[in-house]
């Protein structure tokens, strides 16, 4: 599981890297930055979910403080 999140931080920040440089190379004249940027979002919410649904079939555990004392 920790392989699959390694994974999708490095396709979300892939993604924003690649909008970095079409912003400075295409300067606006192509939608290359939005979809990039688009791709980025979809990364992040697929993770988002994927963590929920981790969680949810208990392939992962939370870890830290407690929310009530015992």
């Amino acid at each position: 599981m920790k392989i699959i999140i390694g994974i999708a931080f490095v396709l979300i920040l892939g993604s924003l890297g690649f909008a970095l440089v079409y912003m400075m190379k295409d300067k606006g004249k192509t939608n290359h930055m939005a979809t990039a940027l688009a791709y980025r979002v979809g990364f992040s919410i697929a993770l988002f979910l994927l963590i929920l649904l981790a969680y949810h079939f208990d392939l992962i555990q939370p870890t830290g403080i407690p929310l009530r004392p015992k």
